[in-house]
């Protein structure tokens, strides 16, 4: 089986020469995607789609935690309640993807396939909200988005992605508000703890804000090869979408207001920033958390009497402990084993062999940095549970460093481009004025557009990075996915 070790070796480009081709490489061999006939569209394969159930069940918890109840919205949206809100409309109409048919017969309004739901969870509004005591309504939910992107890959940027999007209503500004920060914290928490993923809380520039919001906040992550990654987003509409469907209840006070929305998102491009935060060339690095496997079993000499019982028994003892396990007993080589089961990211692997047995232990292996360790097969559950955690303290420390090895200040647009040819790609921290022509000027002679601004101010200089007049805030600027 050497051939075939060799072959799992080779079939990955190296990140440092390719980082793209390397991107490819592991979401196709670690089997997450298969390409379709309709262009930008993907087939999320079983253990790539494995990966967003985990992701999905975590969210969903905490989403309910919080008093989040999930609903289900159709998929297709009349022109006519698309156009109600002006600037969303416009901001959405370059990827927006129309129905004009129904069967043989020509529709008398088109319908637009859902690129995001607000102005349908308006239409329900107007209908359930009536009085104070109607509100909030604290909604979700899982579905499917279609926009039309000119540039796509996979995970990354495709035409269909799945989604949670989240949508509330309020009878203040206050609460909406609240709630929109609230959800931010709980997207940045679960990066965190879930994917091992460290990001920065920030809010949008004006010119960057989505479509149709007062506001809008992000998480952004940095990838191995230094280029951001928004991971989640939250946005604040005021009363704008109310006031343009005509949602309105009757306060305590008896008298009529118009409530205050929000909605939070988070897609299958969450599998795209675990991939290129904690990928190596010999596959994928899976935090414990979403992983569809957190511990492959991989016995030696299984011709040899009491080992495959033996592995079972663990097999047994490891699931029955609460752990996702796979006992791999096939007729391939434990090598063939060991370079398959990196390639797909498996936090820990555990062998066990006739001398192990012997010796009443078995060794684990983690993914993340290599190290094996022998251990007891007395309350080896156990062991393994603190290793699992090792893997995420591990991979979160390391993605840690490389976001803060990545990370610049700088004091003028030449010192950007500098650091940004010397160093290579990263998070540049730098002082704005808060003017557009300023953020447009530093993408344009830099190639870094601003990310957000950081919640985590810092006070680098007095003056705008771009212009030197008097500065308003810090922002992150960086070149992104």
């Amino acid at each position: 089986m050497a051939k075939n070790e060799k072959k799992m070796v080779d079939a990955i480009t190296s990140m440092d020469e390719d980082f793209a081709q390397w991107y490819t490489d592991i979401v196709k061999k670690a089997e997450l995607i298969a390409y379709t006939s309709v262009k930008g569209c993907m087939v999320i394969r079983p253990y790539g789609y494995a990966i967003w159930e985990n992701i999905q069940r975590i969210l969903d918890g905490m989403f309910k935690e919080t008093g989040h109840v999930n609903v289900n919205m159709p998929m297709f949206i009349p022109e006519s309640l698309l156009q109600k809100e002006k600037d969303h409309v416009e901001g959405f109409a370059p990827e927006v993807a129309w129905v004009t048919m129904g069967g043989e017969n020509k529709l008398e309004e088109r319908l637009c396939v859902r690129p995001t739901s607000e102005t349908l969870f308006c239409d329900h509004y107007k209908d359930i909200v009536h009085s104070y005591r109607d509100l909030p309504k604290l909604y979700n939910q899982w579905v499917s988005v279609v926009r039309w992107e000119k540039t796509t890959r996979p995970f990354l940027r495709s035409r269909e992605f799945l989604w949670q999007e989240g949508h509330t209503i309020h009878a203040t500004a206050q609460e909406a508000i609240d709630e929109t920060e609230r959800m931010l914290n709980v997207y940045a928490q679960f990066c965190e703890d879930a994917l091992a993923i460290p990001v920065v809380k920030g809010r949008k520039t004006e010119s960057d804000k989505f479509a149709g919001a007062v506001a809008t906040y992000a998480i952004e992550a940095l990838m191995h090869d230094g280029k951001a990654l928004q991971a989640g987003t939250s946005h604040y509409f005021g009363d704008g979408f109310a006031k343009a469907f005509d949602i309105q209840f009757a306060d305590k006070d008896n008298t009529l207001k118009y409530p205050h929305q929000t909605s939070w998102g988070m897609t299958t491009r969450l599998i795209g920033a675990i991939i290129m935060t904690h990928g190596d060339n010999n596959g994928l690095v899976l935090p414990p958390a979403v992983a569809p496997i957190q511990v492959v079993i991989v016995p030696a000499a299984m011709h040899k009497e009491g080992v495959l019982d033996k592995a079972h028994e663990i097999a047994d003892a490891l699931t029955a402990a609460g752990l996702r396990v796979k006992l791999d007993d096939s007729e391939n080589s434990p090598g063939w084993k060991f370079a398959e089961y990196e390639m797909k990211g498996v936090p820990v692997r555990v062998e066990i062999g006739p001398r192990d047995i012997a010796a009443n232990q078995c060794v684990i292996v983690t993914r993340h940095n290599g190290e094996k360790t022998a251990v007891s097969l007395d309350d080896l559950a156990a062991s393994v549970q603190a290793k699992l955690q090792e893997v995420h303290d591990g991979m979160y420390a390391a993605a840690l460093e490389n976001r803060k090895n990545r990370t610049f200040s700088c004091t003028t647009i030449d010192e950007i481009r500098q650091t940004l040819e010397e160093k290579g790609d990263g998070f540049i921290e730098a002082m704005w004025c808060g003017d557009e022509a300023c953020e447009d000027e530093v993408k344009a002679q830099t190639g870094a557009g601003s990310r957000c601004i950081p919640f985590e101010q810092k006070q680098l200089s007095d003056k705008c990075v771009c212009c030197g007049k008097p500065a308003k805030c810090m922002v992150l600027w960086g070149k992104a996915y």
